[in-house]
């Protein structure tokens, strides 16, 4: 596995390459080492805003070259959001290199883990949370579409449903604690009491009384949530809720 040293080298080399390159006009560190966090197995994230005219995806496949001939690079894939693309490289030390590219007239920091480094950066809209009320309505969705594929005989769609309860429920909570709910980032800081009961949530085999047996967890992890959140809205859900995740069939 890679070293803090090779990785430090790594991102130089990438932040050299980019201002060497007249295509860039600002560049930036991002997650969770933009301001001296991360860890030992943080990967390196950068971001750069591009010219106009000139089309991001070029620069990356120029990137992507020297990258492969310099190092190696075992795989990479795109990400894209709104006109940024996001170009994720594997090396074969085990580092993660992501790389942002985004027209210059929208470059500029979207959310705290964004640290400039050279050129200028617009003020831009910062990433939006999910909201509240549609993770309510997608949990309730599930409990709905988990009963039915545990009554279908469909055991890994309901796993499928029954996870996805948790991950809104975690969700919820972290919007409701201050903490930010995108891919599980703040779930680790979120109290016991709300984490702990969801461990029950975890299916631990397909067998149909399991398969119940989480589904109860989970729904009762809702309605706590809900309680939390609107108990008007919990005491409207709730008894519906409790009788599609009853555990008997």
């Amino acid at each position: 596995m890679f070293t803090a040293e090779q990785r430090d080298h790594v991102r130089q080399r990438v932040l050299a390459l980019a201002q060497s390159d007249p295509r860039v006009t600002a560049g930036a560190l991002t997650g969770s080492m933009a301001f001296g966090g991360g860890d030992r197995w943080s990967d390196i994230d950068v971001a750069f805003g591009i010219a106009e005219g000139i089309a991001p995806e070029a620069v990356l496949d120029d990137w992507t070259a020297v990258f492969a001939r310099e190092w190696g690079v075992l795989d990479h894939f795109d990400v894209r959001s709104g006109s940024s693309v996001y170009r994720v490289f594997l090396l074969p030390s085990g580092l993660e290199v992501d790389v942002a590219v985004t027209p210059a007239s929208d470059f500029g920091a979207g959310g705290p883990q964004f640290r400039a480094l050279f050129g200028p950066s617009q003020q831009v809209p910062a990433t939006l949370q999910p909201s509240a009320s549609s993770l309510i309505g997608l949990s309730w969705h599930h409990v709905l579409h988990a009963h039915a594929s545990i009554e279908r005989q469909k055991p890994w769609q309901a796993e499928y449903w029954i996870g996805g309860i948790r991950e809104h429920v975690l969700a919820l909570a972290c919007l409701r604690q201050g903490e930010n709910a995108s891919e599980r980032r703040g779930v680790d800081r979120l109290p016991s009491a709300v984490t702990e009961p969801l461990a029950e949530t975890l299916v631990r085999s397909l067998a149909e009384p399991e398969l119940r047996r989480a589904l109860a967890a989970a729904t009762r992890c809702l309605t706590g949530e809900l309680e939390a959140w609107d108990p008007t809205l919990c005491a409207r859900l709730s008894p519906l809720l409790h009788v599609l995740a009853e555990q008997e069939g």
